[in-house]
């Protein structure tokens, strides 16, 4: 992979926008556009930053040899397939931090908009005040058929985009019904920020 790619899989599988990025580093979005498309080189003090940003080294990002676990057997999947493998096992396991032990429970609903992952679940329910609490998680999902588990880990962050609830509205008709005019307060829906994905 080169630079441009390792930097926009590393921002994508975090759920960071191009325009959140240049706002962290404090350049335009079109820089961080131009550095994707191997059109321009981040300047040294951003590669630092970037490395930081990305918990890896700057020697990852500039080496085109160096490939990261997850990067060698997963490089290839975009977003919206590892999306359709999760929806393919039909659930998955959450995994929450309660006082520092893990808290597992099966799931069923979540989304991509091809650039991240969104939950949803229900400020009534204990999981929201888990998640208040601490905002690390895990997702493991497996698929019977091909015998593969597919592992992420990250923080939840609340999304509060209209198009994101109207999208997995669409996805999850149930979902507006249940949460009509009247309940759409307790429905929160979070993104993921994934710091590993990994399929074995």
């Amino acid at each position: 992979m080169t630079t441009g790619e390792k930097l926009a899989y590393l921002r994508k599988i975090r759920g960071i926008t191009q325009e959140e990025l240049s706002e962290m580093l404090n350049v335009s979005r079109q820089s961080v556009s131009r550095w994707e498309l191997d059109a321009a080189f981040p300047e040294t003090d951003k590669l630092i930053k970037l490395s930081k940003l990305f918990e890896c080294s700057i020697d990852f990002l500039l080496n085109e040899s160096i490939q990261r676990n997850e990067e060698t057997a997963d490089k290839n999947m975009s977003m919206a397939e590892y999306y359709k493998f999760i929806r393919e096992c039909g659930y998955f396991f959450l995994a929450t931090s309660v006082d520092n032990q893990p808290r597992l429970r099966p799931f069923g609903m979540i989304y991509s908009n091809d650039e991240t992952l969104f939950i949803s679940t229900d400020k009534r329910k204990k999981v929201y005040s888990e998640l208040e609490e601490s905002p690390k998680v895990a997702i493991a999902s497996y698929n019977p058929n091909t015998g593969k588990w597919i592992r992420i880990i990250g923080r939840v962050r609340a999304e509060d985009s209209p198009v994101i609830r109207e999208e997995m509205f669409e996805v999850y008709p149930n979902l507006k019904q249940v949460y009509n005019s009247n309940d759409g307060m307790y429905l929160v829906i979070y993104r993921l920020l994934i710091d590993e994905i990994s399929i074995a």
